[in-house]
């Protein structure tokens, strides 16, 4: 009788799992597919989203804003911290960490300026991004006039150069407003 009822719960338990909506690891001698790339940029970034949990899941005790952005900044050299929409067809890579960081706005500015020497050319490209969400925060625009970081090449990791530019030439005209 407890053999029985082990071994039914064992099957159901491979049953939930296999129902469970997860997909399966490709066998091992299965071809290689490369990865998908965003077409707002010529990194490739495999398209898999995190997890819900990992998406959602923020540390507990978040008492202000500057506290979810030293979170998100955590997480911004995170290539798997990343959603998929659009589609099989047209996957689109969201940038979870980025745009957190640009909907907290002004409180992430002086952080994502802290990281604007990165030498990952992942993240600062993401820094940047971010940076130029941000900036948009109509808290920052009434401080500086309407002016934001307006960068050239949005998400392309051979423009962080000419962008770093713009944001440090922005942070020159607007920096003082958080030192």
């Amino acid at each position: 009788m407890t053999l029985t009822r082990i071994a039914g719960g064992l099957l159901l338990v491979i049953f939930v799992g296999a129902c469970s909506g997860r997909p399966s690891a490709p066998p091992s001698d299965a071809p290689a597919t490369p990865p998908a790339v965003s077409e707002t940029t010529r990194q490739d970034v495999t398209p898999i989203a995190t997890s819900r949990e990992d998406r959602f899941w923020t540390p507990p005790l978040f008492v202000t804003e500057a506290d979810e952005a030293h979170y998100y900044l955590s997480r911004l050299a995170d290539r798997r911290f990343v959603d998929v929409y659009g589609g099989e067809e047209h996957p689109r890579v969201w940038y979870i960490a980025a745009e957190r960081l640009g909907q907290i706005g002004e409180p992430a500015i002086p952080l994502l300026f802290g990281l604007i020497d990165s030498q990952d050319p992942y993240e600062l490209m993401l820094v940047l991004y971010a940076l130029q969400l941000a900036t948009q925060d109509p808290r920052v625009l009434a401080q500086t006039g309407g002016d934001y970081v307006r960068l050239g090449a949005v998400l392309d990791e051979s423009a962080n150069e000419e962008n770093r530019d713009i944001a440090l030439a922005w942070w020159q005209r607007h920096g003082w407003h958080w030192e």
